[in-house]
């Protein structure tokens, strides 16, 4: 009697795992981040005596493509390398701290400013 359960416990076992398998997408790449990545965004103050906003600007979004970040991302780590002036305006600028701020919208904001 217990084989025959320990039989069936397999079988539903085996079923089980074949639907998830079936529900599983194959060959669908894992992708992962580089994070490291940040340590080469240049601080913005927002002054002119410091680096540009163009030249942040391109620095991430280089990072962006080769650390394959997603979109939010970018406004976060952008947010996170203002100083001085720059980060005060960034606090102060309602518009950026909406869910869906985008990074264009970043860029706009900031180059109006």
């Amino acid at each position: 009697m217990a084989y025959a359960q320990l039989q069936k416990e397999v079988e539903e076992s085996t079923s089980e795992i074949k639907r998830l398998r079936e529900r599983m997408p194959l060959g669908a790449p894992t992708v992962h981040k580089d994070l490291s990545l940040i340590s080469l965004i240049l601080r913005w103050s927002g002054s002119d005596s410091t680096n540009s906003l163009q030249e942040l600007i391109l620095t991430l979004e280089a990072s962006v493509r080769i650390g394959r970040w997603e979109p939010k991302d970018t406004v976060e780590i952008a947010a996170l390398n203002l100083e001085g002036s720059a980060r005060v305006f960034y606090q102060g600028c309602t518009e950026l701290h909406t869910r869906d701020a985008s990074w264009n919208t970043f860029k706009e904001v900031f180059r109006k400013r």
